[in-house]
């Protein structure tokens, strides 16, 4: 009777322990939400604040009574940032295309394909994730202007159309697929780029997804290669496009409708990633795991 007491009485102390625990945790998750949210909250509520009521703040309000959409509009009508938005699609889905091209192609060389000199050359080619990205951009930008090809979409695209990580994170999970399947597949005639088509892509969907996301949302946060190579308001992208209202008279006066540009910009890769979270994580940790 006694070491039942003793039982019920150690299990109540370790489920209150673990109640106490989980309450502190999610205390702190709560409090961490409100922190890294709060920015988002605050660039939403300036953008439907009027331009008066927001100047007529001597002390910054938390909610608005009066919301207005009309500094939307004046994003739209104020600068081009339709333009933006076009330009950065264009370059965003053209770059994407390119480099899963190039990627998967890559990839699969190195984990299926015989050649003499693999083994180095992907080491070298490894190597080339220590090199500094300003050293980089440098030669990009020196090449780009040899060949004339500064504000065209070609110079924006053709730097950002390969990586090595993505390269290696993909032939990472193309040698998770069984070496029978390839043989049985070459015995029956199958040629390489069928069975990369029909079999390995396939099977490796979750992670080409996730690069495709983290491509898609590299590309329209891409700031610093833009900035360098373009100086032709008809080829800016969003991000320069923002710096571009910041700067000038438009920016620095209504910031409600600067707030308003920077949620229709954000707005997109907010809901891409809610809606392929779930992918991008399954396809990091399928990418990342050997067996």
């Amino acid at each position: 009777m006694n070491n039942s007491r003793d039982y019920i009485k150690i299990e109540r102390t370790a489920k209150a322990r673990r109640t106490t625990a989980g309450v502190v945790t999610y205390f702190f998750l709560a409090v961490w939400a409100v922190i890294v949210l709060f920015p988002f909250y605050w660039m939403l509520l300036t953008s439907v604040k009027s331009y008066s009521a927001y100047n007529a703040e001597n002390i910054p309000q938390f909610f608005t009574l009066s919301p207005t959409l009309q500094n939307y509009a004046d994003a739209f009508t104020e600068v081009p940032l339709g333009r933006y938005l076009f330009n950065t699609t264009i370059f965003t889905v053209v770059t994407t295309a390119v480099m899963l091209a190039v990627i998967t192609l890559a990839a699969f060389a190195f984990a299926r394909l015989d050649f003499r000199g693999k083994n180095v050359m992907f080491v070298l080619f490894l190597s080339l994730m220590m090199i500094p990205s300003e050293l980089v951009i440098i030669t990009n930008f020196v090449t780009i202007t040899n060949l004339e090809m500064r504000n065209t979409f070609p110079g924006l695209i053709l730097p950002s159309v390969t990586s090595v990580f993505y390269i290696y994170l993909l032939k990472e999970n193309f040698e998770q697929i069984p070496d029978s399947l390839y043989y049985a597949a070459k015995v029956d005639g199958t040629s390489d780029l069928k069975y990369l088509f029909k079999v390995m892509i396939p099977i490796s969907k979750p992670t080409l997804i996730t690069v495709t996301i983290l491509k898609v949302i590299e590309c329209w946060n891409s700031y610093v290669w833009p900035r360098l190579i373009t100086d032709d308001e008809n080829y800016y992208l969003v991000s320069n496009g923002i710096q571009e209202i910041r700067e000038n008279g438009f920016g620095r006066e209504n910031i409600p409708a600067m707030m308003a540009a920077v949620v229709v910009i954000s707005v997109p890769l907010i809901v891409l990633f809610l809606i392929f979270r779930n992918k991008i994580m399954a396809g990091v940790s399928r990418g990342g795991t050997k067996g």
